[in-house]
């Protein structure tokens, strides 16, 4: 049965237990976005699966109304991406931290955007590892005082956006989570789209990062979505604002509507889930696997 065969899914349907972030949490905000975006794409919460890895983000995936699956630090990605091949019918989303996505796991995700897996992955970037009381992250800024750093940090921050583009992401984008009526559309598109999608959401850290919050992103960012004269299709326009703003910029940066997903190379692969291509083992057969391994007639 369709859910216009049913009823409509409400925000209701999408939430789950009570969320324990700190008040003020720029992640409220990346979880009320992301339930409207599926909400307005009336998909219902049984064909969801949300993946999560380790960190204040991490706990996305039990606040929200679907399946979700909490991995390892930095594994996000592996996991949503064999999660999406075994069941293409499932819409996949991974949702995860800077120092979880851009630390550990940037490896996973130089791969991610070279298979160009039908997944979405969420980044929350609160510029510091806030689980861990605030200390210097893949992304804070050069010479920040965090509790890691305490004459300022020493290292130049990674810039995921510019290194998604360089490596031929086919969907780029940023949001904000205080602004999210604005995140919800981006979030809806990421879905919508074909393909391995990036989501960088500036989600304040209201704990150890305030100073870099939410008047100081309100007062800097620029809106691609609102600059009519701005080509999401051009890559190296992509690249020329990122450089103009310093990274400060809030939109869809770039999509490939061309590039093919990962899916359709496999000319084996079949597009339905691995349970309705393998048949159940008849009694026997099972018997015969348990007596192999001497699991039986002892």
């Amino acid at each position: 049965m369709s859910v216009t065969e049913a009823r409509k899914v409400t925000l209701n349907d999408y939430r789950a237990e009570t969320p324990t972030w700190c008040p003020g949490c720029g992640d409220f905000g990346v979880l009320r976005g992301l339930q409207r975006a599926l909400v307005d794409l009336q998909i219902e919460p049984h064909r969801v699966l949300v993946v999560s890895g380790i960190g204040c983000s991490g706990k996305l995936s039990s606040y929200i109304g679907t399946y979700g699956f909490h991995g390892l630090h930095g594994r996000t990605l592996p996991v949503a991406q064999a999660a999406k091949l075994a069941n293409p019918e499932l819409t996949v989303i991974a949702v995860g931290g800077d120092g979880d996505g851009y630390g550990i796991g940037v490896g996973h995700l130089v791969h991610a955007i070279r298979r160009n897996v039908d997944v979405t992955y969420v980044v929350m970037n609160n510029d510091v590892y806030g689980l861990t009381v605030g200390q210097t992250a893949p992304t804070t800024p050069l010479g920040r005082v965090t509790r890691s750093s305490p004459f300022g940090s020493s290292d130049y921050p990674l810039s995921p956006l510019g290194m998604a583009l360089g490596l031929g992401a086919s969907f780029v984008a940023q949001g904000f989570s205080g602004h999210i009526d604005h995140l919800a559309v981006i979030l809806r598109a990421a879905i919508q789209h074909r393909g391995f999608s990036l989501v960088n959401v500036f989600s304040p850290c209201v704990t150890f990062n305030e100073e870099y919050g939410y008047d100081y992103l309100r007062q800097r960012l620029v809106d691609v979505d609102a600059d009519a004269s701005y080509s999401r299709l051009d890559r190296m326009a992509a690249l020329r604002k990122l450089a103009e703003t310093g990274g400060l910029v809030e939109g869809i940066l770039f999509e490939d509507p061309e590039r093919v997903a990962y899916d359709e190379l496999l000319p084996q692969y079949k597009r339905e889930p691995l349970t309705r291509q393998v048949a159940p083992l008849k009694e026997e057969e099972r018997q015969a696997i348990l007596e192999a391994f001497s699991l039986t007639g002892r």
